[in-house]
């Protein structure tokens, strides 16, 4: 397959052959069909991130079709339309992994930081933490749901139902989509 690389910090990614990935147990093979670009990618590449996995393939906001699936897997099969996030894995077995909070896991990896990411062909990842994909959505309006649109929406979901005015502080791809959600909730927002 095709890959961006990222071989060293501050350099830029080269075109790469490697090898066909095989997903292990509990993982899936997705096509990659559109992988947006998160500012966080940026500083992985910038090495404003440090101690990345290298080298690696940067992209976490991947969308694509499974076409290979590892044993255990049983919430997709091959031919589904899935999208893979920038949580990629997680402990388990720390307090924020049992109580529901594994966003907040004590040792998490990271899709295109510690995981192979989505600029790339294909990419695998584990099962658990993909999303299945709406066709509502093209590939490229769908991926950056799979990054800023997690982010924005469990913010807004966060202040309740019932909010009529929302402020917004910020400015990136989540503050837009926490925008167009509140004022698709009817909400008064001030940016």
């Amino acid at each position: 397959m095709r890959a961006m690389v990222l071989e060293r910090p501050g350099m830029p990614l080269r075109l790469l052959e490697k090898q066909d990935p095989i997903p292990g147990p509990g993982k899936v093979l997705v096509r990659v069909t559109a992988c947006g670009v998160c500012r966080t990618d940026l500083h992985v590449v910038d090495g404003d991130l440090t101690e990345p996995k290298l080298p690696i393939i940067p992209g976490h906001e991947i969308v694509g079709t499974v076409i290979g699936i590892g044993r255990d897997v049983d919430n997709f099969k091959e031919g589904d339309r899935i999208g893979i996030p920038w949580l990629g894995r997680t402990c388990g077995h720390c307090s924020y992994c049992v109580s529901g909070d594994e966003n907040l896991c004590d040792e998490p990896g990271f899709t295109g930081y510690q995981i192979d990411g989505g600029y790339a062909d294909m990419a695998v990842a584990e099962a658990h933490f993909c999303f299945p994909i709406s066709n509502e959505y093209s590939d490229v309006e769908a991926a950056p749901l799979l990054c800023a649109g997690l982010i924005g929406y469990r913010s807004l979901s966060m202040v309740g139902e019932r909010v009529e005015s929302i402020g917004i502080f910020g400015f990136g791809a989540a503050a837009h989509i926490v925008t167009q959600l509140a004022l698709h909730k009817r909400c008064d927002v001030y940016a």
